[in-house]
């Protein structure tokens, strides 16, 4: 007999929020709109975390970046207010839970990695030329990786969160690229208009490329997935024709050589080529390189070919160290970097601090067209060279241990499963990574949540087929 009243009862209450949001928007005041969804929110992360946490994978190619000059911050809505109380929670989970991690994971060579990447980060920004920029840029790398990494791997203990990972970030994101791709159509396809058409999901369309080409790999291979139905398999297919179109209008010369250097690489470790091989073809190419590299640069100052809209014109710009403003930038960027290495070769300048002291170190020659004297626009471009600058070499070479470790469990993975489902979705993601590590000589994004999300979220679904899910895989496979 209650039931009349409530339903009374929830009408009111959604007339009163209607009738009080309109006079709010009315004086210009449109944040209590987002009053159900924060509802939504804070019910899920204190009775049903892990749908909040594929929530936040939906989200994450919608977000947009809302900043405030007045206070000097800028935040990705919605998702980084929730990502960091997803972290805070964890914190008190391990404080206040016995046995709430496991120890398995913790050992494990990429955790061990990822730990050591984030505690030198973490005595730079002591040491840092601007604190508070440093504690800043650590404090956002450290929410990410906690959420989807160490979060990420307890969700992936069950099996069928592997692929809902894959599908709930995949379909949102090919849906905002066939949005950008639809408004670029409107302007030709002009490759200029590609470069801030992606906004305001994508700060630009190298960002953009990058994120697409992370996931590709793995929606290819879902295509060919014998578990899947045909729904599932044509589903997968039209995502990964959206992802193509999204690589090939982003006219993003990197994204284009990662996805040739991911291709390369299914064929090395499908065809298990000696690693003793591949090292010793890397150590004669760089000593080749060492040798002539008087003769290869002057080659390379010769080639004029310029950034253009023809595909083929614009892939071959990728050796334009002269006159193409793009890449002679990014040289810029780089010797900057070194040189700033130099002065601080074992502590750096601080994490995220390169966009604020790179100025001095710039050169007259190296100027661009696009070089601002006062150095504050972008970073050091190179997923690399940036800590070197900022971290000194161990924060250079503990990122590299990541990729090291990740690689070597990714690639492992494959072997040691010798059938099933698992085994391809762990290469997808290895190849996957390897676009992004191939990227990061070039652009650095893992400060954005759309390349961060997907980023540590397939390292830990790499970890997590190697911990929880291998030995099970391999024993069926027997």
């Amino acid at each position: 007999m209650f039931k009349p009243t409530k339903i009374k009862l929830l009408y009111g209450f959604c007339g009163l929020f209607i009738a009080l949001n309109l006079v709010l928007i009315n004086h210009g005041f449109y944040w209590f709109a987002t009053l159900p969804a924060a509802i939504l929110i804070g019910y899920l992360f204190f009775f049903s975390l892990d749908k909040l946490l594929f929530l936040l994978i939906i989200i994450t190619p919608f977000t947009v970046v809302y900043e405030n000059p007045a206070m000097g911050f800028s935040v990705n809505m919605p998702a980084e207010p929730i990502i960091a109380a997803v972290m805070i929670l964890f914190f008190l989970k391990l404080l206040y839970e016995k046995n709430y991690y496991d120890s398995k994971v913790v050992k494990h060579p990429v955790t061990i990695a990822i730990i050591v990447y984030l505690g030198w980060m973490f005595i730079t920004s002591i040491s840092s030329e601007i604190q508070w920029v440093s504690f800043k840029y650590f404090i956002s790398q450290l929410w990410y990786i906690v959420t989807f990494y160490f979060i990420f791997i307890k969700l992936f203990i069950q099996k069928e969160n592997l692929h809902k990972f894959l599908w709930y970030f995949g379909i949102p994101l090919a849906l905002v690229i066939i949005y950008i791709t639809i408004q670029h159509s409107t302007y030709g396809f002009e490759r200029q208009a590609g470069t801030w058409i992606v906004r305001p999901f994508f700060n630009d369309h190298t960002n953009y490329s990058a994120v697409i080409s992370l996931l590709a790999p793995v929606f290819f291979i879902f295509i060919f997935n014998k578990k899947y139905t045909g729904l599932q398999r044509t589903a997968a297919s039209l995502i990964f024709l959206a992802f193509v179109a999204g690589i090939i209008f982003s006219y993003s010369r990197a994204s284009w050589l990662s996805i040739i250097v991911a291709f390369a690489s299914f064929w090395i470790i499908y065809l298990r080529i000696n690693y003793r091989f591949m090292a010793a073809i890397l150590f004669l190419g760089f000593g080749l390189f060492y040798t002539f590299q008087t003769e290869i640069v002057i080659r390379l100052e010769r080639y004029q070919q310029e950034s253009s809209g023809d595909f083929k014109e614009h892939l071959h710009s990728i050796y334009n160290i002269t006159t193409d403003a793009s890449n002679m930038e990014r040289i810029n960027r780089w010797k900057s970097a070194l040189r700033m290495w130099e002065e601080r070769p074992v502590l750096g300048w601080g994490p995220g601090t390169y966009q604020f002291v790179y100025a001095p170190f710039q050169r007259w020659k190296d100027y661009t067209p696009i070089t601002t004297h006062f150095g504050d626009v972008g970073n050091a471009h190179s997923e690399y060279i940036g800590p070197l600058a900022e971290s000194g070499l161990p924060g250079m070479l503990t990122f590299i241990a990541i990729v090291i470790t990740v690689l070597h469990t990714g690639i492992r993975n494959f072997y040691k499963i010798q059938t099933g489902n698992l085994r391809w979705i762990s290469l997808g993601a290895t190849l996957g990574l390897i676009t992004y590590f191939t990227h990061g000589f070039l652009n650095n994004f893992l400060n954005t949540d759309k390349a961060a999300v997907p980023f540590w979220g397939l390292i830990a679904l790499i970890v997590a087929i190697d911990i929880y899910h291998r030995q099970s895989a391999k024993s069926k496979s027997s």
